[in-house]
């Protein structure tokens, strides 16, 4: 799944650390959001949105795998 989560972060001037602490989360697992390596509970999912007062969507894209 793809996402803008850096994008939008640093658009709004916030730290790692400091979206890390809003969410009650490590610093290292927002990194690992940014860089794709992992995807979000849904509940952290949700948590993100609120915080940036956006949708899931507007963060977070699915991506459908082509069926062969």
């Amino acid at each position: 799944m793809k996402n803008r989560l850096e994008e939008i972060r640093k658009s709004r001037s916030i730290t790692q650390e400091q979206l890390a602490t809003a969410l009650r989360v490590s610093r290292q697992t927002i990194g690992s959001l940014e860089n794709g390596r992992y995807n979000p509970s849904i509940i952290l999912a949700f948590k993100i949105a609120r915080y940036f007062d956006l949708a899931i969507e507007d963060i977070f894209i699915y991506e459908e795998e082509a069926e062969l």
